[in-house]
Order: C-alpha cells, then sequence, then structure tokens
C-alpha cells in the first residue's frame, strides 16, 4: 500500500507541473488557428531548418514540459520532426537537479548537459535533412486546424472565452491520460527495483547501453532519476547512462501518442527511430568514454 500511496504521490506531482506548459501550449495553438490561419503556420514552418537548434538547446532545461509542448507542436505542424526530436534528445528531466543535489562537479554538469545539447541539435539537422528527401511524412501534411478542432467550443458568441476553453479542454484531457500512464509506468518500475535493473547493465556494457535506452524510452521523468541514480552509484557506465537519457523525452512520447493518434504508424517509428539515436550515440561515448 506504501508503494502505492508513494508511486500516487509522485505521478500526480509530476503530472500537475506539466499543467503551466500544455495550456499554454494549446492556448498558442488555439490562437495561431484562429486569427493567423494558414500563414502565420507557413511562416513558422519555413524556420524549420533552425528549428534543431533552438530545440536542443531549449531542451536542455530540467523540465518535462518542454518535451510536452514539442510533441503538441510537431502534431499541429508547427515544428519538424528533427525539432522534436532535437528536444527530446536533450532534454534532461529530473537529471539537473539530482545532480546539483549530490554535488556533482559543476563541469561535469556543463559537460553532460553540451553533450545532449549537441547531440540533439545534430541529430536533428540530420533527420530533417534526410527527410526532405524521402516520403516519411512531416509537418506539411499536419495543421494545427487537425489538431484543435477536436476540442472546439462555440467561437461564434466568445470568441476569447472560446479559445480559452478549447485550450482548458485540450489540456485536461492530455493531463488525465498522462497521470493514468504514468502512475501504472511508476509503479510498474518500483516494483523491479533498481537494483535487478542495474545488474542486466552491469553484465554487458554494450547491451547494458540498448537495456538503458529501453528504460529512457519509459514516458516518466522517473526514468531519468532511476538513470542518474543508477549512474552516480557506480552501477551504470556513462554510455549507458546517456543512451537512457538521451531517449528519455519525459512524457513528451505519450503526448505525442495523444496528439497525434490519428497517426500511430508514425509515433511508432518515431519511437523507434529515437530509441536508436540515443543507443547508437550511447554505445559511441560507451567506446571513447
Amino acid at each position: 500500500m506504501s508503494m502505492f500511496i508513494d508511486a500516487l504521490v509522485d505521478s500526480l506531482v509530476d503530472t500537475l507541473k506539466l499543467i503551466p506548459f500544455l495550456f499554454i501550449t494549446y492556448l498558442l495553438m488555439e490562437y495561431l488557428e484562429h486569427h493567423t490561419a494558414s500563414r502565420a503556420t507557413g511562416l513558422l514552418a519555413r524556420m524549420g531548418k533552425a528549428g534543431p537548434v533552438f530545440g536542443g538547446l531549449f531542451g536542455i532545461i530540467p523540465q518535462c514540459g518542454f518535451s510536452a509542448s514539442a510533441a503538441s507542436l510537431y502534431s499541429g505542424g508547427v515544428i519538424t520532426l528533427g525539432t522534436m526530436l532535437a528536444v527530446f534528445l536533450s532534454t534532461s528531466d529530473e537529471m539537473l537537479p539530482i545532480f546539483i543535489s549530490e554535488q556533482v562537479a559543476p563541469s561535469k554538469i556543463l559537460t553532460i548537459l553540451g553533450i545532449k545539447a549537441v547531440l540533439g541539435v545534430l541529430s536533428g539537422l540530420v533527420v530533417d535533412a534526410i527527410l526532405r528527401h524521402t516520403r516519411w511524412r512531416d509537418k506539411g501534411e499536419k495543421s494545427i486546424h487537425d489538431l484543435c478542432v477536436e476540442e472546439h467550443a462555440d467561437y461564434e458568441n466568445d470568441e476569447k472565452s472560446g479559445i480559452f476553453r478549447a485550450a482548458l479542454t485540450h489540456t485536461i484531457n492530455i493531463v488525465i491520460f498522462i497521470f493514468i500512464i504514468t502512475l501504472a509506468l511508476t509503479l510498474l518500475v518500483d516494483a523491479i527495483g533498481q537494483r535487478r535493473i542495474a545488474g542486466f547493465l552491469n553484465a554487458i556494457p554494450v547491451l547494458g547501453v540498448f537495456l538503458a535506452a529501453l528504460i529512457g524510452l519509459i514516458p516518466n521523468c522517473g526514468a531519468s532519476v532511476a538513470l542518474t541514480q543508477l549512474y552516480l552509484t557506480g552501477m551504470m557506465s556513462f554510455g549507458q547512462m546517456m543512451a537512457g537519457l538521451l531517449v528519455g523525452a519525459g512524457v513528451g512520447l505519450l503526448v505525442l501518442f495523444r496528439t497525434n493518434h490519428h497517426h500511430l504508424s508514425e509515433n511508432i517509428r518515431i519511437a523507434v527511430l529515437l530509441y536508436c539515436i540515443g543507443a547508437f550515440w550511447g554505445i559511441i561515448l560507451e567506446l571513447i568514454a
């Protein structure tokens, strides 16, 4: 019972942190949908080539909300896939607060944050460059209207109130979804235990990279906590930790599957791509560290 209560509290706290980010994001998207239409979104789309650079820099801020916002903006066709992946790869979630609380050397913290940002930017730029020459469906086939229309209220009587209500409704729907999944995953991780996970990671270093990346896919800020703690206690190598933290997008993937739910196959491909990128860089860092 105590484990369930702890998981319930942790999941509730993690979910509540996301509300301001999600609400502001959906409020902005509703405004763009009703006031700027395709002209404004087209302008944002043309900035896509530099998007991964900004995504990688914003992503290092330790807050799950940025990955959630990036997923929503991608689902609405506002940013490119490379930009969203740059945010996912560079986001550090709870890593930074834990490092600071454990008094890790500032130079080491900055180095890790710099590596995540650089790899996020580089990977995002490469993905966008490749997509411009492939048939993978990109943001050009998405629009804010497609995402917002499901939550629209009656705008004819009170437009400002309608935009507010639509954004609030969308936020509530996402928050409920995130809370339920987060609670289930938190209970699962607590049941397995960190020591058992560490045993698998240390058995075969390279295999540990793939397993750490798999842990990072868990759409929960708690995954980054576990990976960071395992590294600080010496039960996980640097390359393994980085693989997990690169893949760890917090609740970004959850939001993607919820907001982009009409394109399930695309979401699965994105999750696999994220995993492969994180594992690839993890192996490289494992070999050179």
